[in-house]
C-alpha cells in the first residue's frame, strides 16, 4: 500500500549535541527482554475488571448492534489512538511527562494531568483487588459464608438483618463493606479491608521491585492463568441449566439502537477505557522498546486480543446470569405457589387464584404462563400479594458495576455444585487481572518520576517501595463504612470524562499541533516500512472530531443524569437510592480543576512567554529528537568515545530526511 512521503525541499540545519552524562542515561535505559513480554504487558494492563464486566452488560442491554458499533469504534478510533500512544513513547523513549513536553511545550501539562489521573485510577483499581482478596480468603470454607445467613451469637436463629434479604447481599454490604446507611456516615477504618489493601500493595511492590525483569516474568501468569481458568469456566457454564436463555439475549439485534447517540457514546467510552488510553501507561511501557519496533502491528494485536478477551468473558457471564435467572425465577415461583395456595385456603383470594398442581413441573415458565392467563381482576389481586417472577425481568435487572460481580454472579455460583472450588478459581482470576491493571498504573506513575529525577533512576527499589506505601495510605480512605459510596462517586461520575478529554487533547496535539503527516512520516523512517495513508487520515480527520463529540456528549450525560447512589438501609435490609449531598458535586468539580490545572498553567505560560507551539517549525524537514538520534545505542555503543558518538550523530543530523 502506498506510503506517505516526507518533505524533500530543505536540509536539516540542526545538530545533535548531548553531554556524556545524558548519553549514559539514554544508553542505560532498560529494554524488554523480548517482544512477547511487551505485547503481553500491554494486553494485561488493558484488561481492567471494570471493562470486563461492563462490556457484557452493555451488550446484554443494548443487543447485538452494540457489538457491531463497538468493533467499528475499536478499528476506526481505538487502533489509531493506540498506535499514537505506543509510537509516542517508543520514538522518544520517554514517559508521558517527556513525550508531551518534547512534542509541544504548550501541552506539557498533559503529562502531569495523566500522572494525577493515573494515581487516582490506581486507588480505585486497588479497591476492587481488596474485595477480591477478601472473597478469595473466605472461599476456603464450606459452606461458603454468602450461601447462608449467619446465626445469632449464642442462639439458633438467623441474623434478623440477613433474614430480610439474600445471604449474598448481606455478606456483601454487611460483612465485606460494613456499609453505612449514607455517604456522610464515615466511621473508622475497617480492619479486614485495610489488611486486604496492605496485601495487594505488598504483592504489587514485590512484583515490580526488580523492574522490567520481574514484571516481564509475572505477566505470563497474569495472562495465561486467567485464560486457562476462563476456558474451564466457559466449558462448565455452558453445561448449566438456563445457559441458552442468557446467551440468546446476545443475539437480539435491536437495530433501532444504531441511531441512538447514547449507544455510540457508550461504545466509544468503552473502547477508550478498555484499551487504557489517556493514562500514559501505554507510552510508559512503549518507552522500553526499540524505536524501530513496528508499533502499528502491535496496536492491532493488542486491540484484537483485548476484543477476544471480552468476547471470551461475555458468554461466561451471560451463561451464569441465565442460570442465575432460571434458578431464582424457579424458587420465586415455588414460593409464590405456596403463598397463593395458603391465601386461597384462608379465603383471602378467590379459588381461581390457586395455581394448578402441575405448575411446578416447569416453574420457570409455567407460572408466568398461568398468571398471564388469569382474568385481569384476578391477576391484579394475585400481583398485590406476590411478584410475577418474570425470568426476562430477572435477567435484565442486573446492574452494571461491582454489585454485578459481587452480588448476582456470586449468588449464581453458589447454586453450582462444588461452589467453593469455582469461587476460588473465579477470585484467583479476578485477583491476577486486577494486579496486572494496578501494575500498569504503577508503571505510569514510576516511569515519569524516574525520567524526571536522576535519584529515582539510581534507586528504583526505594521509589517502588515509597510509592506503594503512599498508595496504601491513600487507599485507606476507601476502607471505611462510607468508602464504597466514594468509590461509586468517582467511578460513576468522575473517571470517564478525564479519560475522554485527555485522549482528545493528546490526539489534537499529535494531529494538528505536531502534524499527523509528520508524525506518521517519522514512524515510517524509524520502522523502515510504509504506513498506509488511511492511518494519517484517521489520526488527523476522524479521531479528533469523534473524540470532541464524545467529550461533549459525555459531559452532557454526566450533568443531566440523576446524581444518586445505592445505599444499604440496615433497618429494612434493602438497597435504596439516595441523592449525593451537594458537596459531592463540588468535590468532583474541585478534583477536575486540580487535575486539569497543569494544562492551563503551561498553556498560559507558553502564551505569555511567546514560546513556539511546536519545538520544531513545520517547514523544516522531519527530524527525530535527541532520544531518537541515539537509537543506535541498541547495538551497544557504550565503549565508543564521546567524539565518535557525536560524529555519528552529526552524520545522521546532516542528512535530509526523505
Amino acid at each position: 500500500m502506498e506510503g506517505i512521503s516526507t518533505p524533500k525541499h530543505s536540509t536539516l540545519a540542526l545538530k545533535v549535541q548531548v553531554t556524556k552524562k545524558k548519553q549514559n542515561e539514554n544508553l542505560t535505559r532498560p529494554l524488554w527482554s523480548n517482544k512477547v513480554e511487551y505485547i503481553l504487558i500491554q494486553v494485561a494492563c488493558s484488561m481492567r475488571l471494570s471493562t470486563l464486566w461492563s462490556f457484557p452488560h452493555l451488550w446484554l442491554l443494548n443487543g447485538g448492534i452494540f457489538l457491531i458499533i463497538y468493533i467499528l469504534m475499536l478499528l476506526l478510533i481505538g487502533v489509531p489512538l493506540l498506535f499514537m500512544e505506543m509510537a509516542s513513547g517508543q520514538r522518544l523513549h520517554q514517559s508521558s511527562l517527556g513525550v508531551w513536553k518534547l512534542t509541544s511545550p504548550w501541552m506539557t501539562g498533559l503529562g502531569y494531568t495523566s500522572f494525577m489521573v493515573c494515581f487516582i485510577e490506581g486507588l480505585l483499581l486497588n479497591v476492587i483487588n481488596c474485595w477480591s482478596i477478601f472473597y478469595l480468603s473466605q472461599s476456603f470454607q464450606f459452606p461458603l459464608p454468602w450461601d447462608k445467613c449467619p446465626l445469632v451469637k449464642n442462639a439458633s436463629e438467623f441474623d434478623a438483618e440477613c433474614a430480610r434479604t439474600t445471604p449474598s447481599m448481606y455478606f456483601w454490604y454487611r460483612q465485606t463493606l460494613k456499609a453505612s446507611d449514607t455517604i456522610e456516615d464515615y466511621g473508622p477504618v475497617i480492619p479486614s479491608i485495610s489488611l486486604s489493601s496492605f496485601l495487594t500493595w505488598c504483592l504489587t511492590g514485590v512484583i515490580m521491585i526488580n523492574g522490567l525483569k520481574s514484571i516481564g516474568k509475572a505477566v505470563y501468569v497474569f495472562i495465561l492463568l486467567p485464560c486457562f481458568i476462563s476456558l474451564c469456566f466457559l466449558i462448565r457454564c455452558l453445561l448449566l441449566e438456563g445457559t441458552s436463555f442468557g446467551l440468546q439475549h446476545l443475539f437480539v439485534s435491536k437495530i433501532s439502537n444504531v441511531f441512538s447517540v447514547k449507544i455510540w457514546n457508550l461504545a466509544g467510552n468503552q473502547v477508550l477505557s478498555a484499551l487504557g488510553l489517556g493514562f500514559g501507561i501505554i507510552a510508559a511501557f512503549s518507552s522500553y522498546i526499540s524505536p524501530s519496533n513496528n508499533c502499528l502491528i502491535d496496536a492491532f494485536v493488542v486491540a484484537l486480543v483485548n476484543l477476544g478477551t471480552s468476547l471470551l468473558f461475555t458468554p461466561i457471564i451471560t451463561s451464569v446470569l441465565g442460570f442465575w435467572a432460571t434458578v431464582t425465577t424457579s424458587r420465586c415461583s415455588e414460593k409464590n405457589v405456596e403463598i397463593l395456595t395458603n391465601l386461597v385456603f384462608l379465603g383471602e383470594l378467590p379459588p381461581e387464584a390457586k395455581p394448578p398442581e402441575n405448575v411446578l413441573a416447569n416453574a420457570t415458565s409455567m407460572f408466568t404462563t398461568w398468571l398471564n392467563s388469569l382474568p385481569h381482576s384476578v391477576k391484579k389481586m394475585v400481583l398485590s400479594k406476590v411478584s410475577d417472577c418474570n425470568i426476562q425481568d430477572q435477567l435484565l435487572q442486573v446492574k452494571e458495576g461491582s454489585s454485578f460481580v459481587f452480588l448476582a454472579f456470586i449468588e449464581a455460583m453458589s447454586f453450582i455444585p462444588g461452589s467453593a472450588f469455582w469461587s476460588i478459581l473465579f477470585f484467583l482470576t479476578f485477583l491476577t487481572l486486577g494486579l496486572s491493571a494496578v501494575i500498569g498504573v504503577m508503571q505510569g506513575i514510576i516511569t515519569p518520576l524516574q525520567d524526571s529525577f536522576s535519584f529515582f533512576r539510581k534507586h528504583p527499589k526505594l521509589l517502588i517501595v515509597n510509592v506503594s506505601v503512599l498508595m496504601f495510605l491513600c487507599s485507606l480512605f476507601f476502607a471505611r463504612p462510607s468508602g464504597y459510596y466514594f468509590f461509586r462517586l468517582l467511578s460513576d461520575y468522575w473517571i470517564i470524562p478525564p479519560i475522554v478529554l485527555l485522549t482528545t487533547f493528546e490526539n489534537v496535539t499529535i494531529a494538528w499541533v505536531y502534524g499527523a503527516k509528520r508524525f506518521v512520516a517519522e514512524m515510517m523512517i524509524l520502522m523502515g516500512r510504509p504506513i498506509s495513508p488511511i492511518c494519517c487520515f484517521l489520526l488527523c480527520c476522524l479521531c479528533p472530531f469523534v473524540l470532541l463529540a464524545l467529550s461533549v456528549i459525555t459531559l452532557i450525560y454526566i450533568y443531566v443524569q440523576d446524581f444518586i447512589y445505592l445505599a444499604w438501609d440496615s433497618s429494612t435490609s434493602k438497597v435504596v437510592p439516595r441523592e449525593f449531598p451537594s458537596w459531592a458535586r463540588s468535590l468532583i468539580i474541585i478534583l477536575d480543576v486540580i487535575v486539569f490545572l497543569p494544562i492551563l498553567i503551561y498553556f498560559l505560560h507558553c502564551l505569555i512567554r511567546k514560546i513556539p507551539i511546536s519545538n520544531i517549525t513545520f517547514n523544516m524537514p522531519v527530524i527525530a529528537s535527541k532520544s531518537l538520534t541515539l537509537r543506535s545505542h541498541l547495538r551497544s555503543n557504550k565503549d565508543l568515545p564521546n567524539e565518535e558518538i557525536l560524529q555519528d550523530d552529526k552524520k545522521i543530523a546532516d542528512q535530509p530526511v526523505v
